[in-house]
């Protein structure tokens, strides 16, 4: 039977495209196992129930503070002990082929393997390159992506699309505004900011709330241990929502920030969107994402520095016929099936 390690972590949009293409590919029979730390990875690993093998996996820190420095002046040492880490599991696994949804977690993995001679394909989720993913190039047989323009970027690059968890599809809207608007009649603003929420937006649309809810009812997805006290009608706060389909069925429009995942879900399901780009410690790569469809007339983009504008924005997102065209006949789609089809050829060749 052929075997295939995933890897990839450190934050949601380096998990839920593999876990998307693991729930695929359980159903083919394939074996399949996950080597990542023991942060955000493990966790959204467990409703696999596929083997878990941990290692510790160094990251760059951006800046040029003393912590900073310390953190990556240690940097080298650090990844070579991750590297025998993950090489002594993959020995003991042994597996056909790695797959790899980069960043940091994914690179110790991909070096290991390559250097015992697995086969090893990686995927990109951003217009721009990540550091982990132009580092594994080299090591890889395929840099698959998520945008077309960045699989020019690499010598064996092959767009195929951003996979999409399928139970995000489908979803019934009436259902979905009975179990978690009440059963609103009016229109509804989803607002998240990722796996661990979001300070900036957190603020930003508690203070919009009383403004927000004269017209609709907010759904508002705050993080773990962020929810605070509130009588407000027509809000309601979640720490976290499992199902994230059902949420995305009761919204008319979504606030959120414009990581490549939430991104094409959100193109991928047409909903109009408000994208808040994260700002600060970043290589930017939100911002270009976030761009790339503004541009392309298929969001609306608001700058983190500009949230005071919510209302407005989600005002002029709801009002625009022409957004809701534009994304109903854009050809933006789940991507997995196309990923899934390169994992089996390189499977193929083994």
């Amino acid at each position: 039977m052929k075997k295939i390690v995933f890897t990839g972590g450190g934050s949601a949009g380096h998990v839920l495209p593999n876990v998307a293409l693991i729930h695929e590919l359980q159903k083919d029979g394939v074996d399949l196992y996950y080597f990542g730390t023991n942060g955000i990875e493990k966790n959204l690993l467990s409703q696999t129930k596929i083997p878990f093998y941990t290692f510790s996996a160094p990251k760059l820190k951006r800046g040029f503070g003393f912590e900073e420095w310390k953190n990556n002046l240690a940097l080298p040492k650090r990844f070579l002990t991750a590297v025998k880490q993950a090489k002594d599991g993959l020995k003991t696994v042994r597996p056909d082929l790695v797959f790899s949804k980069g960043g940091y977690v994914s690179l110790p993995v991909v070096f290991a393997a390559h250097s015992l001679g697995i086969r090893c394909i990686t995927h990109e989720s951003d217009l721009s390159p990540g550091l982990a993913n132009r580092l594994a190039k080299n090591k890889c047989a395929k840099v698959l992506t998520a945008f077309p323009e960045t699989a020019d970027s690499f010598a064996n690059g092959e767009y195929c699309g951003q996979p999409i968890r399928a139970e995000l599809f489908g979803k019934s809207r009436s259902l979905a505004r009975h179990s978690l608007a009440d059963g609103t009649t009016r229109k509804v603003v989803l607002v998240f900011g990722g796996g661990s929420g979001s300070a900036a937006l957190n603020e930003a649309v508690r203070k919009a709330a009383p403004e927000l809810t004269k017209k609709y009812y907010v759904l508002h997805v705050c993080g773990k241990n962020n929810a605070l006290q509130n009588q407000l009608s027509h809000y309601k706060q979640f720490e976290f929502i499992a199902d994230m389909g059902m949420a995305y069925a009761a919204a008319d429009v979504v606030v959120c920030r414009s990581g490549a995942g939430a991104a094409f879900e959100c193109l991928a399901l047409k909903k109009p969107t408000v994208f808040v780009p994260l700002e600060g410690q970043t290589r930017g790569d939100q911002w270009e994402n976030a761009t790339y469809f503004y541009k392309r007339g298929l969001c609306y983009l608001l700058p983190q520095k500009k949230l005071s504008r919510l209302c407005e924005t989600v005002d002029k997102a709801l009002a625009d016929d022409g957004l809701r065209e534009r994304l109903l006949t854009s050809g933006y789609a789940s991507g997995t099936q196309a990923v899934l089809q390169a994992i089996r050829r390189e499977l193929a060749k083994h």
